[in-house]
C-alpha cells in the first residue's frame, strides 16, 4: 500500500508540469492509470488476460505484452494530456543510413497521436533526412563528434542524454525514452509504454536464468552484478521513463562511466553494463516485453503477438568503428 500511495505522489509531481487545459478528472485517470497494473487489477477485481508469460515482477510492477492492457482505453486517458515526449537517437558514423528508415517508422507507429521531439545525435547533421513530420512533431539535431572507437561512441551515451536534459528536454517533455537508430518500427508502440522508469527485457535474454545473463563479473567495475543476483537482462536499446527519473539515470550511469575510465576499466557492454547495475539497485516501475525491441534473427515465438520494433539486419563489421 505504502508502494501505492508513494507511486500516486511521484505522478501528481510529474504532472504539476502538465497545461492547464488538462482537466483534474484527466489528471486522476492518468495517475491511476500508470499505478501497476496488479494493483490494478487488485482493485478492480480484473483477471489477467495472459497466463503464458510472466505480466507481473516480483517487486509487482506490470510487464506489457499485447493482450495486457487496452489501446483503445489507454489512448482515451492520455491523449487529452497533450503530453510531449522526447526521443533521443544516436545516428554517429555509418548509422546514419538508418536514420530514415526509423523515423519514417516511428511516424506511423511510435506514440501516434502525442507531441514527439526526436533529439538526433550525429557528426553529419547535413544527412538528416528532410522529413514532413505529423502536427506537433519535430526534430531537434544535435551535432556531435565522431569517435574512434564504437564501444566509446556507446559509452558517451549518458554522458550526452544527460547534458541534453539539463539543456533543454526538462522545460519541454514529461516523459522521455531513448531508443537505437538501427532498428524500425512495425506495430503500435504506444502509451502504454509511459512510467516513472521503464526497461525492456532483452530479446535475446528473456526466456534466460540469470546465470545466463551478461552482466559485468569484475568487481572492480562499478558495473558489477555478482553471480547469483539480477532480476532481468535489460536491453542498452531501450529505456526511458519521467524525464527526471530518466536524468537520474543517465547521470548515475555516466558517472559509474567515467570512474571505471580512470581505473582503465571497460565493462563488457559499456552503457548497457551500467544500466543494467543501475536497474538492479533501482527498480523500473513497469518493463516492456521483447516486442518492444526484438530481434527477426530470432524468428517470431509463440509468446511474440506482435513485433513492435526491431533492429535492422546488418554486418556489424561494416558500419561499426573498429569492429
Amino acid at each position: 500500500m505504502c508502494y501505492i500511495i508513494k507511486t500516486f505522489i511521484n505522478h501528481l509531481l510529474i504532472l504539476t508540469a502538465l497545461p492547464l487545459s488538462c482537466s483534474p478528472l484527466a489528471l486522476l485517470w492518468l495517475c491511476l492509470s500508470q499505478l501497476p497494473m496488479s494493483y490494478m487489477s487488485c482493485i478492480f477485481q480484473l483477471s489477467p488476460r495472459r497466463t503464458d508469460v510472466l505480466t507481473v515482477t516480483p517487486w509487482l510492477a506490470p510487464v506489457v505484452w499485447e493482450g495486457t492492457f487496452d489501446p483503445m482505453l489507454i489512448d482515451a486517458i492520455y491523449k487529452p494530456m497533450n503530453l510531449t515526449v522526447a526521443a533521443t537517437v544516436f545516428a554517429v558514423g555509418k548509422y546514419i543510413m538508418f536514420l530514415q528508415g526509423f523515423l519514417e517508422s516511428a511516424e506511423r507507429h511510435f506514440l501516434v497521436g502525442f507531441r514527439v521531439h526526436y533529439h538526433i545525435f550525429t557528426d553529419e547533421p547535413e544527412k538528416v533526412p528532410p522529413l514532413t513530420l505529423a502536427a506537433g512533431r519535430q526534430i531537434i539535431v544535435h551535432k556531435v563528434h565522431k569517435l574512434n572507437r564504437w564501444q566509446d561512441i556507446s559509452a558517451s551515451r549518458m554522458q550526452l542524454i544527460q547534458k541534453v536534459i539539463e539543456d533543454r528536454v526538462h522545460r519541454e517533455a514529461i516523459y522521455m525514452f531513448c531508443l537505437d537508430v538501427d532498428a524500425k518500427f512495425y506495430s503500435r508502440w504506444g502509451a502504454e509504454a509511459l512510467e516513472l522508469l521503464v526497461a525492456q527485457m532483452h530479446s535475446w535474454f528473456y526466456r534466460e536464468q540469470r546465470h545466463g545473463f551478461t552482466y559485468e563479473r569484475n568487481p572492480a567495475s562499478k558495473a558489477y552484478i555478482p553471480n547469483g543476483e539480477g532480476d532481468f537482462y535489460y536491453a542498452g536499446a531501450l529505456f526511458g521513463g519521467s524525464v527526471g527519473e530518466v536524468y537520474k539515470l543517465a547521470k548515475m550511469c555516466h558517472s559509474h562511466l567515467e570512474i571505471d575510465r580512470a581505473n582503465g576499466i571497460e565493462a563488457l557492454w559499456q552503457e548497457e553494463s551500467h544500466l543494467n547495475w543501475y536497474l538492479l539497485h533501482n527498480k523500473p516501475s513497469k518493463v516492456l516485453s521483447p516486442e518492444y525491441m526484438w530481434d527477426n534473427k530470432k524468428g517470431q515465438p509463440g509468446e511474440i503477438k506482435v513485433i513492435r520494433f526491431s533492429q535492422v539486419p546488418k554486418n556489424y563489421k561494416e558500419v561499426r568503428e573498429n569492429a
